[in-house]
This record gives C-alpha cells, sequence and structure tokens, in this order.
C-alpha cells in the first residue's frame, strides 16, 4: 500500500511537472508570435520581414521628394540669378603701367589694398566695396539742378582708408567717400605706430568739416601730391564696381555647388 501510494504521487507530480513545462512553452512561443512583428529584422526570416509593415517609408518618402522638389526649384531660380549676373560684369581697363599703386586684390575678399612709397612715406589705402545709398524721398518733378544732386547721392560710393607712415612715431589717417568723379574727405586721425591695444591718441582732433576751409583745401592738396586724386578714385570706382560683381557671381556660384551636393 504504501509503495503504492508513493508511486502514485510520483506519477501525479511527474504529470504536473510536465503540464507547467507544456504551458511555460506554450506562453512563450504565443508571445514570441506577438512580438515578432518589433523585433530587429536580424531576429526574422526573410519571409517574416517582407511582411513586417513599414509605416514611416511612405511618409519619409514624400518628405524626400518634396525636399528634391523645392531644391530644383531653387537651383533653377539660382541659375537665372548666376547669368544675369554674369551679363552685368563688365571689362575693367588694364592698370596703366602708370598707375601708381601695387594692387592686393585676394579672390573672396571684400576688400582691395593698395601700397605705394612716396619720399621715404609708406602709403596703403584700403579700399571696401561700394555702398549705394537710395534717396527714397527723391522726386522726378524737381528741376535739373536738383535732379544732378539727387543722381549723385544715389550713386554707388567707394569708402577709403588711406593710411600715411614715416617709420615710428605716428600716421595720418583719412577716411574718405570716393565717388566716380571726386574725392571727399570725412575724417583725420593720428594712430601710434607701436603695437598696442588702443592706437588712437587721446586727443582724436577736430571734426574734418570743422576745419578752416583752406586747411582743408590743404589737406586735399596733401592727398592729391600722393596720388589719392579723382583721376586715381575714378579708375578705382569702376574696379570695385566690377570686383562686387564678380564676387557675386562667385559666390552665387558657390551656393549652387552646395545646393546640388
Amino acid at each position: 500500500m504504501a509503495f503504492s501510494a508513493v508511486i502514485r504521487r510520483a506519477s501525479a507530480a511527474a504529470a504536473v511537472k510536465a503540464y507547467a513545462g507544456f504551458c511555460r512553452r506554450s506562453r512563450r512561443s504565443h508571445h514570441f508570435a506577438a512580438l515578432q512583428p518589433f523585433l530587429p529584422g536580424t531576429m526574422l526570416s526573410r519571409g517574416e520581414r517582407n511582411r513586417v509593415p513599414s509605416s514611416i517609408s511612405p511618409l519619409a518618402r514624400f518628405f524626400s521628394s518634396l525636399s528634391k522638389k523645392q531644391d530644383a526649384e531653387l537651383l533653377q531660380i539660382i541659375e537665372s540669378e548666376i547669368q544675369c549676373a554674369k551679363e552685368d560684369i563688365r571689362e575693367v581697363e588694364e592698370v596703366s603701367k602708370e598707375f601708381p599703386f601695387e594692387i592686393q586684390d585676394d579672390e573672396g575678399a571684400n576688400i582691395v589694398i593698395l601700397r605705394r612709397e612716396y619720399f621715404g612715406e609708406n602709403i596703403e589705402v584700403v579700399v571696401s566695396m561700394p555702398n549705394i545709398d537710395v534717396d527714397p524721398d527723391h522726386n522726378e518733378g524737381e528741376d535739373d539742378q536738383g535732379s544732378r544732386g539727387d543722381e549723385k547721392a544715389n550713386q554707388p560710393t567707394i569708402p577709403l582708408t588711406v593710411n600715411i607712415s614715416k617709420g615710428k612715431g605716428v600716421n595720418l589717417e583719412f577716411c574718405c567717400t570716393a565717388y566716380a568723379d571726386e574725392l571727399v574727405v570725412d575724417s583725420l586721425s593720428l594712430h601710434k605706430t607701436e603695437e598696442s591695444e588702443d592706437r588712437l591718441l587721446a586727443y582724436e582732433g577736430p571734426d574734418f568739416d570743422d576745419l578752416d576751409e583752406n586747411l582743408r583745401k590743404a589737406f586735399q592738396k596733401y592727398l592729391e601730391m600722393r596720388a589719392i586724386s579723382p583721376s586715381t578714385t575714378s579708375y578705382l570706382y569702376e574696379y570695385m564696381v566690377n570686383k562686387e560683381d564678380r564676387e557675386y557671381l562667385r559666390w552665387m556660384q558657390t551656393v549652387r555647388q552646395f545646393i546640388e551636393k
């Protein structure tokens, strides 16, 4: 009796254990089947991967197509602008051998530097890109004299900074504005030649317009003797207007290359 009871209990325990194992395997299989669509592709068979839904791909393809279309439209506009920029570029006369300055014109720079020596003086002129200030209050009904004044006010101007040094000590610096046929001195200042954080002298001097008229004319003559004259600035005027057109064309071509990548 006792032995039979032991056999029955052992058989019952084995049956329960086998059933529990079966249930665990069934649950794992069920859970794995439910998770298969969300598992990485490396854990799925080729057929199962083909059946995995992709809800993001259509949206990604839509935005990719839209982006390419917009880029193509932008490139068309850029190409049109490049063609217009090419038409705006004019030929500038070659620098005459009699031109008194050495010209440093680096591609991509927004300035041109002129250098020369004049009886022991070192002269450096920094020529900036043209400024265009259009007067919004211009009236077409004004007389000829007023129209000529407005025409000059609306034409591009070239900022110049003229630095004249004589070795150690101080430098004389003129800030000027060049028109097509005129040079106007805006300011005059002295700077220390020694390298320091504050090269400007404590007393900056009066405004140039506040100087006596004869003194202003004398300074104009001083610059003309050093070839800072209307004949020089007239050439620089055309040169810088052309340089701005060339740099704009180069800039647009670089933008196009970036968009096309």
